[in-house]
């Protein structure tokens, strides 16, 4: 656990982290998600027939976009330069599940860039579907592992 927050300096002012003196590593975070909906909302999904396109093609290119973009959305986050960005899907009988793994050899992970492409991905879901189904809920957006840097493996247990 950490003493104090890095994103404040000793007299309680906002930073961004300095993190010229870190080792490049080979760094990845994996995260997921989901978004609930009705049944019948997911057999179209599954289907391909939503009338705006392709949900989850749509939702995948999203989630990428974004996680490129995370450093311009988040005000603390450095701008990275991603060496990958995978966006999955798992369509269930009353949901959409999304796993997003971001990778990157930096001085930083990529933790902020994966939860930001998982979190885009789903609202684009929703976007998408809104007009057969305004009760979706997204949920359970989650970091289920981080590896890298000085820190290390971190995997979510359970």
């Amino acid at each position: 656990m950490v003493d104090r927050l890095t994103h404040l300096d000793e007299e309680g002012r906002l930073q961004m982290v300095d993190v010229g003196d870190k080792d490049q590593t080979a760094r990845l975070a994996r995260v997921r998600g989901e978004i609930r909906m009705a049944p019948e909302t997911a057999r179209l999904i599954a289907d391909n027939k939503v009338e705006k396109g392709s949900v989850l093609e749509a939702a995948r290119l999203a989630g990428i976009m974004a996680a490129k973009r995370t450093g311009d959305l988040i005000p603390l986050c450095h701008p990275l330069n991603l060496t990958s960005v995978s966006v999955d899907f798992a369509v269930g009988e009353d949901r959409v599940e999304v796993e997003v793994e971001a990778r990157i050899n930096d001085r930083t992970g990529v933790e902020m860039e994966a939860l930001v492409a998982a979190s885009t991905a789903l609202l684009t879901i929703y976007d998408m579907c809104k007009g057969v189904d305004r009760g979706m809920v997204i949920s359970e957006v989650r970091l289920m592992e981080k590896r890298g840097g000085r820190s290390g493996t971190w995997v979510r247990e359970g």
